[in-house]
């Protein structure tokens, strides 16, 4: 799920940090937004804003972390419509949105753990590419 290599170039420590940062960002976000998902999309939307045009290490480091977030968006804003829908209707608790809830708590708690891994080893100057993720930067960040 994860390749950690090093990456092409030796990342200088002001772009390990801001890489990692990014990471991070996604996850001071989830903390503190954790009701409402678009809050973390926005916030690590805008630290790319901030970052794209950084060196290309940073940028592919900011761009995986705000495409992991558009997933999570959709996870947990499906998961959390559901439950104002049964909180707001006549719908019950089924069989269905409980499966529901714990398939999206799962790839929460490993996407948490994932971008703490990540966070830690880009901090380090390793090149970290998820699965999926991974391949859908090196087509959106061109190298210069």
């Amino acid at each position: 799920m994860i390749n950690v290599t090093k990456f092409i170039y030796e990342p200088g420590e002001h772009e390990a940090e801001k890489a990692s940062n990014s990471y991070l960002m996604s996850l001071i976000a989830i903390i503190a937004g954790l009701p409402l998902p678009i809050l973390n999309l926005i916030a690590t939307l805008l630290f790319f804003i901030g970052n794209r045009k950084g060196t290309y290490f940073v940028r592919w480091h900011c761009t995986q972390a705000l495409l992991s977030q558009f997933s999570v968006l959709i996870i947990n804003s499906y998961a959390f419509w559901w439950t104002i829908s049964i909180f707001f209707t006549n719908q019950t608790v089924s069989n269905n949105y409980i499966a529901y809830i714990i398939v999206a708590a799962i790839f929460n708690l490993t996407e948490f753990i994932a971008t703490i891994y990540t966070a830690i080893q880009t901090r380090k100057g390793f090149h970290v590419k998820w699965w999926f993720y991974g391949d859908l930067c090196n087509a959106i960040c061109k190298s210069e």
